[in-house]
């Protein structure tokens, strides 16, 4: 008698993972792509966007999209920029810069100063002085013209850094979440 329910309950165990798998669905690079694009955009309480850790942040003026790391420690957003050569125009300062997208194909900038800013990296106590620009980013549905300094970035994860200036106003950052608003979809 007991072999007769030990078998019938091993019976019914399969059957149940067979049953259990043929009900799972594959879900495909074109499902991922279907889910990103169906994402809401989350927004707190008081009106603002949510963020994660780290989130997709478009550029306009090279059309695409850069991971991009949220530094509630950061005061200023940064950009991986290369060949950065600063010089004089009617008098005002301006910089020669190129952006590498996440093609390898490089965008050759050429935009005026807002201002110097001097830098203190966490890992030195040298200062470095840097070139701030406006560039037009979007997240999620949230287009603006924000500040980044210039520098080479591309030993780092992240070739897009956001600080504080940008999201204080616009966004609440969870670090315990990471791409909450959807990607730019053209």
């Amino acid at each position: 008698m007991k072999k007769c329910l030990s078998l019938i309950a091993l019976i019914l165990l399969v059957s149940i993972n067979v049953y259990a798998a043929s009900n799972e669905t594959t879900t495909t690079k074109h499902d991922v792509e279907q889910i990103e694009s169906e994402k809401k955009v989350l927004i707190s309480d008081d009106g603002k966007l949510i963020f994660g850790e780290e989130e997709w942040v478009y550029f306009s003026q090279v059309d695409a999209s850069f991971k991009a790391r949220v530094d509630t420690g950061a005061t200023t957003s940064s950009v991986s920029a290369i060949d950065i050569e600063a010089y004089k125009k009617g008098g005002k300062s301006w910089v020669r810069f190129k952006l590498p997208n996440a093609d390898n194909a490089v965008n050759d900038f050429n935009l005026p100063v807002k201002r110097w800013v001097k830098i203190r990296q966490s890992s030195s106590d040298t200062l470095h002085r840097r070139a701030v620009v406006e560039l037009d980013i979007q997240i999620g549905n949230h287009k603006s013209i924000t500040e980044f300094t210039l520098t080479d970035r591309e030993h780092l994860t992240f070739s897009v850094l956001l600080g504080r200036k940008y999201f204080s106003n616009v966004a609440i950052v969870d670090v315990a979440k990471r791409y909450v608003q959807p990607r730019f979809k053209k």
